[in-house]
């Protein structure tokens, strides 16, 4: 009797949705499938069951068990195969087979494709668009996955982002990872704040963290670690650096693997550390020239100064900057002038030694002047005084003779007869 009454018992089947109109909802086109939240759909069957209630309390009596069934055996929030066009409980949504097949707590979810977040069961607030994309996926969650199994093995990972093939796709339990491109951090797997930008960008990290590789591999066992480019790039422009002062910086320099670096020069950095001593005369072996660079390197032919590695080489090899062939590629300036500086303060030590002599020999002199001056001072007193004497001797002689004169008896005549 109740079987030709207006209830229609399709609720006690597992639809998106305990009530439904008529039997019409049941089609054989999977895509023909009600819409979860219609309500439409849901006024029409109020209105089916309350004039079922108005024309009989024995029928309205008998309806409730009825009505209490069809809630009780509602699905959970889980997906169908295949999907519905519309979403499911808790702002999820699934299109595609198998798409959050296993869906149970999570909210707020999107896969698109072949088994996209197949297996994410608490997970929320993750986007997979592509077969397989984030399959592996459990309770990660704010994780977006664009192409062919994209992050197909993450279960924990979150805030992740890859966009293309197998972008991320090994990453199980990294955390705010960015991968672009095919096969962008494939091999990552629980790295965390990493970035891959290109073809195959990063593939080589596994477990590395804080690296960004743009349209380079990279290096398994990377961390913290820049890099950009490979060998198939050989010229290299930055805007912004050319003409802009950085007054309290320091050079930058490159060694033959494209690896950027500064010269330290703290002693925490150093052993073995002795005084340079002899081994700065290789300088004065070194041979300045004057040149320009071939029409390829400078169209301009701007006038050069400098050396030639392969000349210093034979001099010092130590002041050599080799290639990653090993060939003599260009002169350690910064070397060299750590040797002249060595070289001038030797000679400034001699120079300040003869200037030590000179002023104690300065001195010798002066004091022998003085000395010498004093002496012939002396002497010259010693002559005046000597002088005086004999003068004042003279003066006694010349009394003398006078007295001597006038106490001689005066001249007698004597007549010769």
């Amino acid at each position: 009797m109740l079987l030709n009454s207006q209830l229609n018992l399709d609720c006690m089947l597992p639809t998106p949705f305990p009530f439904s109109t008529s039997t019409a909802a049941l089609t054989t086109n999977p895509k023909d499938k009600i819409h979860m939240y219609n309500p439409i759909q849901l006024t029409n069957t109020i209105a089916t069951v309350r004039p079922s209630i108005g024309r009989s309390p024995l029928r309205a009596f008998l309806l409730i068990p009825f009505v209490v069934a069809c809630f009780a055996l509602s699905p959970l929030a889980r997906a169908v195969t295949p999907a519905p066009d519309g979403g499911y409980p808790n702002q999820n949504t699934a299109e595609g087979e198998d798409a959050l097949f296993s869906l149970t707590r999570g909210i707020n979810n999107t896969a698109v494709g072949f088994s996209a977040l197949y297996n994410n069961t608490k997970g929320y607030d993750n986007t997979a668009i592509g077969y397989g994309a984030l399959n592996g996926n459990i309770s990660g969650f704010l994780n977006t996955a664009c192409g062919f199994q994209a992050l197909y093995f993450n279960t924990t990972g979150k805030r992740n982002t890859a966009n293309g093939v197998n972008a991320l796709y090994a990453n199980t339990s990294g955390n705010n990872n960015t991968a672009c491109g095919y096969l962008a951090l494939a091999s990552n797997t629980t790295g965390i704040n990493n970035i891959g930008l290109g073809l195959d960008a990063g593939s080589a990290i596994t477990t590395g963290s804080n690296n960004i590789d743009i349209g380079n591999v990279g290096v398994e066992g990377d961390f913290k670690t820049i890099r950009l480019g490979d060998s198939h790039h050989t010229n290299t422009y930055i805007a912004g650096i050319n003409g802009v002062t950085v007054a309290g910086g320091v050079g930058v320099i490159v060694d033959s693997s494209g690896h950027l670096g500064t010269v330290v020069s703290s002693k925490r950095f150093k052993d073995a550390i002795k005084p340079m001593d002899k081994a700065s005369k290789a300088i004065f072996s070194l041979q300045p020239v004057a040149f320009r660079y071939k029409h390829e390197l400078d169209p301009d032919g701007i006038p050069q100064f400098g050396l030639v590695a392969e000349d210093v080489e034979k001099v010092n090899p130590d002041l050599v900057a080799r290639d990653d062939h090993g060939k003599p590629y260009t002169v350690r300036y910064e070397a060299v002038n750590a040797m002249l500086l060595n070289e001038f303060l030797k000679e400034h030590r001699k120079v300040q030694e003869q200037e030590t002599a000179i002023t104690k020999l300065k001195s010798t002199v002066a004091q022998q002047q003085k000395e010498s001056r004093s002496t012939a001072a002396q002497q010259e007193n010693e002559i005046k005084a000597l002088a005086a004497t004999a003068k004042e001797q003279a003066a006694q002689i010349q009394k003398v003779s006078a007295q001597l004169e006038a106490s001689k008896p005066a001249p007698r005549l004597v007549n010769n007869q």
